[in-house]
């Protein structure tokens, strides 16, 4: 077993910590993101990350979107939007924890790439919920990969995103036939009626973990605004 080196910490709302790991393996360098035993991310496993983007810019049919991400992570969902929207397109990219951006920069550079330096991209460190209670019509998808889904495992602030009280805060920061796109680490039925009873037309994808299709299935609700 190839021992880990912890590059970083980093404290969170709720007194919990942070940790960076990197692993030196050959071809590339394993990074993964802790929370005690838990681990959050890992950079070997990007394809459900990636598919939260894909998924929705397909459904895009405006020319040139302005999108809001709700989590940056390890970057997949970001780089994954950017390969796929238009040299026009407004991509706004809201990360709670400012650690997480600071790390992009240094110690995971060679992950990043440039998507942080791309014109599309604006960075804003806060909290993605204050950003949708305030906006009206502005977004023509919002993606949020915060925390583990609506469970809101490492921080229960991130529980008013998934009420219905905050379902009904990202449709009015949505313009018509906007797309609503979460991910989370497992499905739930309960969710999925939420999202119905807040008026989307809700579609849920199962998709992998790995790129290349296989490792654990997460969930991906994609939840269209009515015109």
């Amino acid at each position: 077993m190839i021992a880990r080196e912890l590059l970083g910490t980093a404290s969170i709302p709720g007194g919990d910590e942070l940790k960076l790991f990197r692993r030196a393996l050959k071809g590339a360098d394993e990074y993964s993101i802790m929370l005690g035993r838990i681990e959050l991310m890992n950079s070997r496993l990007s394809g459900s990350e990636e598919a939260l983007a894909t998924l929705t810019c397909k459904r895009l049919a405006v020319k040139n979107p302005r999108i809001l991400i709700g989590g940056y992570g390890m970057g997949f969902t970001l780089r994954a939007a950017l390969a796929a929207l238009p040299p026009q397109a407004n991509v706004e990219v809201v990360e709670l924890i400012p650690a997480i951006v600071k790390w992009a920069r240094e110690p995971m550079a060679e992950l990043t790439q440039d998507c942080l330096d791309d014109s599309r991209v604006t960075i804003t460190t806060g909290d993605v919920s204050n950003v949708i209670n305030t906006a009206d019509r502005e977004y023509d998808a919002i993606l949020l990969d915060v925390d583990n889904g609506p469970d809101g495992l490492t921080h229960e602030a991130n529980d008013r995103l998934y009420s219905m009280a905050g379902l009904e805060k990202a449709k009015k920061a949505l313009r018509s036939n906007g797309i609503l796109a979460i991910w989370s680490s497992e499905s739930d039925s309960r969710f999925t009626r939420r999202l119905q009873k807040s008026g989307f037309a809700v579609d849920e994808e199962t998709v992998s973990a790995r790129s290349n299709g296989k490792g654990a299935k997460h969930t991906i609700w994609l939840a269209c605004k009515p015109a």
